[in-house]
C-alpha cells in the first residue's frame, strides 16, 4: 500500500476544498490514487469543487500579441518568484515571446522552442530563453502558447490582473465595427471572470455528461430527502442538476455579467448586439490561460502544517 504523505493530502485538499481528514481517508482508500480519491470525495459530497485547474500555483505572466483584427496569440511564461514576474526585463521577454507566437506556424511547444528567434536569427527561441535565465538568475519556462486566426470574422483579447489571465475570443461575424469589437471584449472579460469550459452545450461530450451524472446520482443517493423516491423522480433530479452545471460551464448559457436585469445570458447578449448592428454574429471559440494553471506550487510550510494536524 502506498504511503499517504502530507504533500498528497495538501494536493488533494487544494483540488477539492475537502477537509484534511476526509482527504487522508480518501487517499488511504484508494492506495494513494489521486484521481480516484477525488471521485470518492465528489460522490460523498465532501468535495466543494475540483479547483486544481483554476488554481494559481506558479509565478509568471500571460501575454497576448495581435496582428490585425483576425490573428492573436496568448503565451504563458513562468518564473520562480513574483518578484521576477514584475521585473521589466522579464516582462519585455514575455512580450517578445508573444510576438513570436502570433507569427509562428509551430504545432506544439517543442517545435516553437526550436524556431529561429525573431529578435536574433542566430538563436532559437530555446536559446534565447537560456540566455534570459542567465541574465535574470532564475529558472524560467515558456510553458505554452495558442494562436487563433479568424477566417470569417475577428478576434478580441483581454488581459486581466497585469498578466495573470489572458483571453482570446474568436467570432464569426459579417460586421466588424466598434460596437461589435466592444461586445467581444466584454465577452472576453466574461471568460476571464467566470472561466467557462465550453462555448455551448452542444460542445459538451456525452462522456463528460455521463461522468457528471454518475457523480450527481451518487450525491443524491446520500440525500435523506430523496430516500424512497421513485426512479423517475430521481432521474429528473439528476438531469436538473446536470443542466444547472452545464449553464455554469458553457459560455453562452452563463448569465452575462453586465446584464442590467441579472438574467440575460451571453447568448441573448450576442443576439442583441447582432440585431443592433445588423450582423450575422456568433462566438466560435475562446482560449483562456491563467498563470500557473494546473501546476502545483511547493509550499513546505503548509505541508508541515498539514502533517502536524494529521499526526503524520
Amino acid at each position: 500500500m502506498a504511503q499517504v504523505t502530507a504533500a498528497m493530502v495538501k494536493e488533494l485538499r487544494e483540488q477539492t476544498g475537502a477537509g484534511m481528514t476526509d482527504c487522508k481517508k480518501a487517499l488511504s482508500e484508494t492506495d494513494g490514487n489521486m484521481e480516484e480519491a477525488v471521485e470518492i470525495l465528489r460522490k460523498k459530497g465532501q468535495a466543494k469543487a475540483v479547483k486544481k485547474e483554476s488554481r494559481i500555483a506558479a509565478e509568471g505572466l500571460c501575454c497576448i500579441a495581435s496582428d490585425g483584427e483576425t490573428r492573436a496569440a496568448v503565451v504563458e511564461v513562468n518564473s520562480e518568484t513574483d518578484f521576477v514576474a514584475k521585473n521589466e526585463t522579464f516582462q519585455q521577454f514575455v512580450n517578445a515571446v508573444a510576438k513570436q507566437a502570433v507569427n509562428s506556424d509551430a504545432a506544439d511547444i517543442d517545435a516553437f522552442l526550436e524556431e529561429k528567434w525573431n529578435e536574433d536569427a542566430s538563436k532559437t527561441v530555446k536559446e534565447a530563453l537560456v540566455d534570459k535565465i542567465a541574465v535574470i538568475g532564475e529558472k524560467l519556462n515558456i510553458r505554452r502558447f495558442e494562436k487563433i486566426v479568424a477566417s470569417e470574422g475577428c478576434v478580441a483579447t483581454y488581459v486581466h490582473g497585469g498578466g495573470r489571465i489572458g483571453v482570446i475570443v474568436e467570432a464569426r461575424t459579417s460586421v466588424v465595427n466598434d460596437a461589435v469589437k466592444e461586445a467581444l471584449t466584454n465577452i472576453a472579460m466574461q471568460v476571464a471572470a467566470l472561466n467557462p469550459k465550453y462555448v455551448a452545450t452542444a460542445d459538451v461530450s456525452e462522456e463528460y455528461k455521463a461522468h457528471e451524472k454518475e457523480i450527481i446520482a451518487a450525491q443524491i443517493a446520500q440525500d435523506p430527502k430523496m430516500a424512497g423516491k421513485p426512479e423517475k423522480v430521481i432521474e429528473g433530479a439528476v438531469n436538473g442538476r446536470l443542466n444547472k452545471e452545464l449553464k455554469e460551464v458553457c459560455l453562452l448559457e452563463q448569465v452575462y455579467v453586465k446584464a442590467e436585469d441579472g438574467k440575460q445570458t451571453v447568448a441573448q447578449y450576442v443576439a442583441q448586439v447582432a440585431k443592433e448592428n445588423a450582423a450575422d454574429l456568433s462566438i466560435t471559440k475562446f482560449v483562456r490561460f491563467e498563470t500557473g494553471e494546473g501546476i502545483e506550487k511547493k509550499n513546505e510550510d503548509f505541508a508541515a502544517e498539514v502533517a502536524a494536524q494529521m499526526g503524520m
